[in-house]
């Protein structure tokens, strides 16, 4: 083989895509590791399915990327175990790799004797999502979780709506179930729940659902479901608008109860079971910071409790950490070690007070198209081109650098492409992408859908 330019790209959702295609449009070959069977990343397993045409325009436009014949695609292959750093860059001479695995580690709650009720009383939001997402698969084999009604749901950002109204929908779908009323979730959500039991003369009382509860520590005109990076004071009157109006529209349309201005700060166990937790009211400060109440406690009775208070990378072999995030050398071009060619995009970047605001950086976009979507205020075709360019963009700045670096020698790639070869045997793949994800698709894909019909507003 000749020499040339190979990138090693670690996920293969938006931000891994497009610096995947980017870099084999430049003439690079591109190894794209994904440890999944699908490289959609939490565009399926972390964006709820009643998100089913926007979900089902970027699984194409993922697929129409990976499929570039300057792509390997290496599925079911996590780096750290099936193929490590080290063996890339020492044993191979990979001069590029790019981190896109984004953000799967759910931070903790901070409450270290709620711990042993994980799975038992206690929820993570990532897993959550990927379990409603494809429980009623019927060759689904991961968690399964039974949801209490009144649960208590720890949060307050744009992922934490998604969360109340996962629990809620699935509670009021089940209520309905029991009274003879067959409704699926994604119905329930287009609809509202409101106006469900309107249109069948019924009342949460009614149906003996409660719904679940969204504390969160600062007031509701505080949540961060819109911000600004240096707003004026102008802006800052439009933005707690916009927040409230955002919270509005969950509360009133999926009947979740929401109590601002309360921390947790205590666990209730009885008979050995997780039986609820004690908060503490808090009050905002003048300098913007928060403070806890003495004297405030009040104790909420509830057998499950949520955790949504944001996610983080996992650690990988090889990557240094400080404290729960990748410790890069520079967070605005994603440097976490220029000498060995690794660099960072997307989600994996973790720690927006480190980054600037003003740089249009793919996090960033998807989380303002994330607070447009939930305000209604966003259509399907601008959602997708807007994240994509700025993927396209933060990626732009790495391959800069990258493909400036020396070619790798033909005996070397030669010996990677080998190494890519063996994994395939080992995991099925036979190198044709456009077969292999036509075998794996995700459960709920219909022959509609792959042939481009409606399914309704997203």
């Amino acid at each position: 083989m000749d020499a040339r330019q190979v990138v090693v790209v670690i996920g293969g959702a938006v931000a891994g895509s497009e610096a995947a295609v980017m870099a084999a449009e430049r003439g690079a070959l591109v190894v794209v590791i994904e440890q999944n069977a699908r490289p959609y990343g939490k565009i399926e397993d972390g964006l709820p399915r009643w998100h089913a045409a926007l979900r089902r325009k970027e699984f194409g436009r993922i697929d129409a990327n990976l499929a570039h014949p300057n792509i390997l695609f290496v599925p079911r292959t996590r780096l750290g175990e099936e193929l490590t750093l080290d063996e890339l860059i020492d044993e191979y001479g990979v001069g590029t790799v790019i981190l896109a695995n984004g953000a799967w580690r759910d931070r903790h709650l901070g409450l270290t004797a709620l711990d042993r009720f994980a799975g038992a009383g206690l929820i993570y939001q990532n897993p959550l999502v990927r379990w409603f997402n494809h429980h009623p698969d019927p060759g689904w084999t991961g968690p399964s979780y039974a949801l209490a009604d009144g649960a208590i749901v720890i949060g307050g950002g744009l992922a934490s709506l998604d969360v109340v109204k996962i629990l809620n929908l699935e509670l009021y779908q089940r209520a309905l179930a029991a009274r003879g009323i067959d409704v699926d979730v994604v119905e329930l959500e287009h609809s509202g729940i409101d106006k469900v039991l309107e249109a069948h003369a019924l009342t949460p009382e009614a149906l003996g659902v409660r719904g679940c509860t969204l504390f969160y520590r600062r007031s509701a005109e505080d949540m961060p479901l819109a911000t600004d990076a240096d707003p004026t004071p102008e802006r800052l009157a439009r933005l707690r608008k916009t927040r409230l109006k955002i919270l509005d529209k969950v509360l009133r349309r999926y009947l979740v109860n929401f109590e601002p201005n309360a921390v947790a700060c205590g666990v209730l166990v009885e008979d050995e079971r997780l039986a609820g937790l004690v908060f503490r009211r808090t009050r905002a400060e003048d300098g913007g910071g928060v403070v806890e109440v003495p004297g405030s406690e009040f104790e909420v009775r509830s057998q499950l409790v949520v955790s949504s208070i944001g996610s983080l990378p996992e650690p990988l072999p090889g990557i240094p950490m400080k404290r729960d995030v990748y410790a890069f050398r520079d967070w605005d071009t994603g440097e976490l070690d220029a000498e060995r060619g690794i660099y960072g995009l997307g989600n994996v970047l973790t720690g927006r007070g480190n980054i600037k605001e003003s740089r249009q950086s793919a996090r960033e976009v998807v989380r303002r198209l994330a607070e447009r979507r939930h305000a209604g205020e966003l259509d399907l075709d601008t959602a997708s081109e807007e994240a994509h360019a700025a993927a396209r963009r933060e990626a732009s700045e790495v391959l800069d650098q990258a493909l400036a670096r020396p070619a790798m020698p033909g005996e070397r790639v030669e010996a990677l492409v080998a190494r890519v070869y063996r994994r395939w045997d080992e995991v099925g793949y036979g190198g044709d992408y456009a077969g292999w994800i036509a075998a794996h698709r995700p459960w709920d894909w219909t022959e509609d859908e792959i042939s481009g019909g409606e399914d309704g507003d997203d």
